[in-house]
């Protein structure tokens, strides 16, 4: 006997899995192009979350509101992953399911993104503009993953020939958080190392959206270093970096990795930054620095003015820059296709005295080195 119930779910689920992806590939005409995110808005990595998301917003609110893209107006939606990956996987379902999404943007997490990274090459998904320097996201053979930022192996490239060649530094350690966001770290650090015949003299890792650090401290004391990478969240790196000062490491040099999120690490150890060196991928903010940063704090201040200006917004902001300037260069009718043709063939383009240069692997190739004397102050910059 036929099961027509079963039958017409069947018929549904597959239409959901095979061509509901495909229908959705191009957008009404009178709707809005909608744009979406996973990344944390609540636990330990709140503050990164909440500030790609101003960000984001600032400028599409902005484009909005003197016209759109061709008359069409950006929604971008967003949910709460806590960081967890399970959370993101849930929230792509009904991004893509219920909302509809066009594209999706401004995904945190190296972790979270790994869990849906088969799905969105299943269905070819645009993916565009991640918070997280994976290299499993650079993949000259993946056009629809689009990286604005460049990798961690160059932000530690870096950080590991500024440290050695500059002030002759040859002990490494690593402190990492204990998940493949923590590993791309630490073979990045130990490829860094390579090229000078080096390898680190100590390791300690923490567990995810905690702050156990005291392990790791005790480990990496122990071998005496006198730099140490820093790959995790700000608020257990902030803890680690405190913990480890009050244990006598005065002398050691600190250096984080963009996603530690370093507004929010400063403030987490209250200015206390001595020995920390920070690694970023976009320039300072300071509205004096550029055209794009006047840009971004005017815009900011109007669009989301209960949040300060940071380093992970700035980037949110000039990623989204980028993204609506390709749209806007897509013929009618607009489809996913058209959008990543767009994006990953254009050559140049100027976000205000920040040139980018357009490939999916990374938009913008560089890598800036600072210290943070009451606002951050760029000590070396390194292009690729």
């Amino acid at each position: 006997m036929v099961n027509h119930t079963f039958l017409r779910l069947l018929f549904f689920f597959t239409f959901l899995g095979l061509g509901g992806l495909a229908y959705w590939s191009v957008q009404p005409k009178d709707g809005p192009i909608i744009l979406g995110a996973s990344l944390p808005l609540t636990g330990i990595n709140k503050e990164l979350g909440t500030e790609v998301v101003a960000g984001a917003n600032a400028w599409f609110e902005h484009v909005n509101a003197t016209g759109g893209i061709k008359g069409r107006k950006i929604e971008f939606i967003y949910y709460d992953d806590k960081y967890e990956p399970q959370n993101t996987a849930h929230n792509l379902q009904k991004l893509l399911y219920e909302d509809q999404a066009f594209a999706l943007f401004g995904f945190v997490g190296t972790p979270t993104i790994k869990k849906i990274l088969p799905e969105i090459m299943l269905n070819k998904l645009p993916l565009i503009a991640s918070y997280t320097g994976a290299s499993f996201l650079r993949d000259a053979s993946a056009p629809n993953i689009v990286n604005f930022r460049t990798s961690y192996q160059e932000e530690i490239n870096a950080l590991v020939e500024h440290l050695h060649t500059s002030q002759g530094l040859t002990r490494f350690a690593i402190f990492y958080q204990n998940d493949i966001f923590g590993e791309e770290g630490y073979i990045a650090t130990v490829n860094a190392l390579g090229t000078y015949s080096l390898s680190l003299v100590g390791e300690g890792t923490y567990k995810r959206n905690t702050l156990s650090i005291r392990h790791a401290l005790h480990e990496i004391q122990s071998s005496s270093p006198e730099a140490i990478i820093v790959v995790g969240a700000y608020k257990p790196s902030a803890h680690f970096i405190q913990q480890a000062k009050e244990n006598g490491m005065n002398t050691v040099i600190f250096c984080p990795i963009s996603f530690v999120n370093a507004d929010a690490l400063v403030a987490e150890l209250s200015g206390k930054t001595k020995n920390i060196l920070f690694s970023q991928v976009v320039p300072s903010y300071d509205p004096k620095a550029s055209a794009a940063a006047l840009e971004y704090t005017r815009l900011l201040e109007r669009y989301a003015p209960l949040n300060k200006p940071s380093l992970a917004s700035f980037e949110s902001f000039l990623a989204a820059k980028a993204l609506t300037l390709a749209l806007k260069r897509v013929d009618d009718p607009l489809t996913r296709g058209k959008l990543l043709t767009t994006l990953n063939n254009q050559t140049f383009v100027d976000l205000g005295d920040i040139p980018m240069r357009f490939s999916h692997l990374y938009m913008h190739a560089s890598v800036y080195l600072s210290v943070y004397e009451e606002g951050f102050h760029i000590i070396h910059r390194k292009s690729f």
